[in-house]
């Protein structure tokens, strides 16, 4: 039973794609072709002008400045070599004795009596 409503199916199927071939085949054969639209044409646009170079500008010389002289700086005369006494040598720091580490022991002195 299944099988059989597969078959149907499948028939109405080609049936239909077979159908819809056929009719588009004959829907172009009977639409005459349309004239093309023409397509306008771009105008060109006109020649920018041209534009006359102008005269260029000529700037007057400088006449050239008079350099001033520098002076010249006298030679400084040889100066003797002076010697230096040699620097004293830094003096020992004292060593300090270690500090004990344990406390003296302190003897215990008991309060004065009270006179009352």
């Amino acid at each position: 039973m299944a099988s059989t409503s597969y078959v149907y199916i499948l028939i109405l199927a080609v049936f239909s794609v077979i159908n819809n071939c056929y009719a588009s085949r004959n829907l172009l054969q009977a639409t005459p072709t349309m004239p093309q639209p023409q397509i306008p044409t771009i105008p060109t646009l006109p020649q920018m002008p041209t534009i006359p170079t102008l005269p260029q500008p000529q700037m007057p010389t400088i006449p050239a400045l008079p350099q001033p002289q520098i002076p010249t700086i006298p030679t400084l005369p040889n100066m003797p070599k002076v010697s230096l006494p040699p620097l004293p040598s830094m003096p020992t720091m004292p060593t300090i004795p270690n500090l004990p580490t344990t406390l003296p022991n302190i003897p215990f002195f008991a309060p004065p009596p009270s006179k009352k």
